[in-house]
């Protein structure tokens, strides 16, 4: 198994270690290319600054993206690592001009991270050079990635921490220890579910393809209060005001995804002329790949329980 130690932020790594949050953005400002070192669902490792050279925490992988600033807060708040989008701005200050702040931010979305006590942080491995900028990949094959694994594993046990993703607990010389990870799709969190609908609608708006991204929303299908799942089939990417009229009930998506607009707009509002003229069109945005398309169940769900026919 494949897994990655990435340079991490101290602040960054302490801000978010008081707030133990479902999922982090391991954000990084100059981020020019793709992160490919692992797979979905591989640990992604926090090794702190120097002099700090531990292995404190991490989480795991779930996409790498480039997103606007506004968006990345938009998506993951305080999850950035910061307590509010001013801070974001500053903190990318230090790394960029004014004028570059326009720029999109390379984002590393993880997910279940953990924080490990400071007395049982991990010293760094011993071939971990000093001018490594960004991080460096281990393999569990190999000696050096299969002990600091199994270091990560011992701190794990016994602890509050979730048991990873796809990782299977198994009984090893009649002690609870967990196998090796089965690289399968981490539970998103609300940021990482916002990010992968607006990936898979090409961040256009389902029913109109506005492209404004800071006007578009991603909306869940069945209500996550109501037990629907951050899923990408479970999502639409919305406008603002169709997201909450689809939320109020007086928009819906029919299971051949053409678009349904309750007639109780015009009877309480006495208006809605650009909303009915969306009446019986078909989504103007669909996901590529079939898994990513609603969900006939979602959609049914909706439909029975929210739209106002």
């Amino acid at each position: 198994m494949k897994f990655f130690v990435g340079v991490t932020n101290n602040e960054w790594f302490e801000y978010l270690a008081a707030r133990q949050p479902d999922e982090v953005n391991f954000w990084r400002p100059r981020s020019q290319s793709d992160f490919r070192a692992i797979p979905v669902g591989a640990p992604f490792l926090f090794k702190l600054h120097a002099p700090l050279n531990f292995i404190a925490g991490g989480g795991f992988f779930v996409r790498h993206d480039f997103l606007p600033l506004q968006w990345a807060w938009q998506a993951f708040g305080e999850n950035n690592g910061v307590p509010n989008m001013a801070t974001l701005r500053s903190r990318m200050l230090e790394h960029r001009s004014a004028s570059e702040l326009g720029r999109q931010i390379g984002c590393t979305i993880l997910t279940q991270p953990f924080f490990f006590l400071r007395d049982v942080w991990i010293p760094v491995p011993p071939d971990w050079s000093a001018n490594i900028v960004t991080g460096k990949s281990y393999d569990t094959a190999e000696p050096t990635g299969q002990s600091l694994w199994q270091q990560v594993q011992e701190r794990m046990e016994g602890t509050a921490f979730p048991t990873p993703p796809g990782v299977e607990v198994i009984e090893e010389g009649g002690k609870d220890r967990f196998g090796q990870p089965q690289l399968v799709m981490p539970r998103l969190g609300q940021g990482a579910f916002r990010v992968l609908v607006a990936d898979a609608y090409r961040r256009r708006c389902a029913m109109t393809g506005e492209r404004t991204l800071p006007a578009l929303e991603a909306a869940h299908i069945q209500r996550y209060s109501e037990s629907g799942p951050h899923r990408v089939d479970n999502g639409l990417l919305l406008r603002s005001d169709l997201h909450h009229l689809f939320d109020l009930g007086y928009l819906t998506v029919a299971s051949d995804y053409r678009i349904e607009v309750s007639r109780r707009i015009k009877e309480e509002y006495e208006n809605g002329r650009d909303y009915y003229a969306l009446h019986g069109r078909p989504l103007a945005v669909m996901p590529s790949a079939d898994d990513d398309r609603p969900s006939p169940l979602f959609l049914d769900w909706h439909r029975n329980t929210l739209f106002r026919g």
